[in-house]
């Protein structure tokens, strides 16, 4: 099928698909010509049409390159000082076109996947491949999301957040290579963990919830559960990650059940107490965009809360996990 080689532009690798993901793209389209040839057309077009836009982001230059305009040097070192110091909300017309083009590429190709996903649903030799590949995508916008939110949240510590942005950096240079942020493989594993382990409610004590994700997690979870359990915000900010209910609605459903006399709940009468939409979409794993819904959906409501001075975590645990591995 038609997917070019790569080639450089000034030195400038264009982004590309792994050499793993377009053999993969090769057998399903190879299985789907002697199917449905009209559905292998278009999953060649849409995959020709993210190597080509892999090789259109070539042209822009490296965040590392070094750029002379009326007389003014600029580099990657300008460029961290100005990130760091760029409230979230003004980042968009500050940054440079190559990031935002790279963050298009990885939406684009986590859709072209996703259409590979729904053709290959009922073919078990594809489909687990095509899923891993779909969320190994999905968890790069993810990580990229909570390092953006650590370097704009001011009670981040501030000698931190050169190397968060430094590492940020590496990855849009790359495109997509992962290697190159540092602690992406423990929020990956972290988010999997979730993802593979929904919750039980129950007594809403949460230690069932934190001993099924903890299973599969390293010395590095374990050793923050130990560490950073007692804080208060660390566990209201595990209980939302844990129960996929923000921390109102985990006092209100608590309160009910000491009320009551009521010593477990299940998922349909948790939905009955609350009595109206959740505040956070529940988790599934046949939808991988729900997971990316549920943080924004806790980021967001923890920014709420922090404007407002209300109870509850102003950051998300993925937050409060990096900043406690930063540390290490």
């Amino acid at each position: 099928m038609p997917l070019k080689g790569a080639s450089t532009v000034d030195g400038r690798q264009p982004l590309s698909l792994k050499e793993s993901e377009k053999a993969l793209i090769k057998e399903i389209t190879a299985r789907l010509l002697a199917d449905n040839p009209a559905e292998a057309e278009i999953v060649e077009e849409r995959f020709e049409c993210l190597e080509s836009f892999g090789r259109t982001i070539a042209l822009f230059p490296l965040i590392r390159e070094t750029q002379t305009l009326l007389g003014s040097a600029r580099d990657d070192k300008l460029f961290i000082q100005s990130l760091v110091g760029l409230a979230p909300s003004s980042r968009l017309l500050h940054i440079p076109a190559r990031i935002q083009a790279v963050r298009s590429f990885l939406v684009t190709k986590f859709h072209a996947f996703s259409l590979l996903s729904k053709l290959a649903a009922g073919n078990p030799e594809f489909s687990v491949r095509v899923q891993s590949a779909v969320f190994s995508v999905l968890f790069t916008i993810m990580a990229e999301d909570v390092y953006f939110s650590c370097i704009g949240e001011p009670r981040f510590p501030r000698d931190m957040k050169p190397n968060l942005a430094d590492e940020l950096v590496s990855l849009w240079d790359s495109g997509s290579e992962l290697a190159m942020v540092k602690h992406f493989p423990a929020l990956e594993a972290l988010w999997i963990a979730r993802n593979d382990a929904p919750p039980s409610f129950g007594t809403l004590d949460g230690t069932s919830e934190i001993f099924r994700i903890s299973i599969d997690l390293g010395n590095d979870w374990h050793d923050f559960l130990i560490h950073r359990l007692a804080d208060e915000e660390t566990k209201w900010a595990l209980d939302e990650f844990l129960f996929g209910l923000s921390y109102e609605e985990l006092i209100s459903v608590r309160s009910r059940l000491r009320r009551f006399g009521i010593n477990a709940v299940d998922f349909n009468e948790i939905h009955a107490y609350l009595g109206s939409r959740p505040a956070y979409l529940m988790v599934k794993n046949a939808d991988p965009r729900m997971l990316y819904d549920f943080y924004i959906d806790r980021k967001e409501a923890s920014l709420l809360r922090k404007r407002l001075g209300a109870p509850g975590p102003y950051k998300t645990l993925e937050e409060i996990y990096l900043e406690y591995r930063l540390y290490l």
